[in-house]
């Protein structure tokens, strides 16, 4: 299952991590945000050794929302040693998101 990131932990599990993150933007309201919901579930338990898949709702977490310029829901950004890597908006394949996180590994 998906990591859930916070104001609190942002920094610790994502800006510090030494493997890849994937962070899903999301509300509880979105349906295509509820649709992405299993893939990113799916994704954690696949990549478990090598990345971190994880979630942050943009209600409760306005101030990372804010910091890395989310307008849109659903966004899924890559993140490596800190560093923002890529931007997504939408729903993707299930392959597509595998790719983004192989090409960091």
């Amino acid at each position: 299952m998906a990591l859930e990131i916070t104001t609190e932990n942002y920094e610790e599990l994502v800006l510090k991590s030494d493997k890849p993150v994937l962070l899903d933007f999301y509300a509880d309201w979105c349906g295509p945000c509820k649709t992405l919901a299993p893939i990113m579930d799916q994704l954690s338990d696949e990549f478990a050794d090598k990345a971190v898949i994880a979630k942050v709702n943009v209600e409760n977490s306005r101030e990372i929302t804010i910091q890395l310029g989310i307008k849109v829901i659903p966004t899924v950004i890559m993140m490596n040693k800190g560093e923002f890597v890529k931007k997504v908006t939408g729903v993707l394949k299930k392959k597509e998101y595998e790719d983004l996180i192989n090409d960091l590994l």
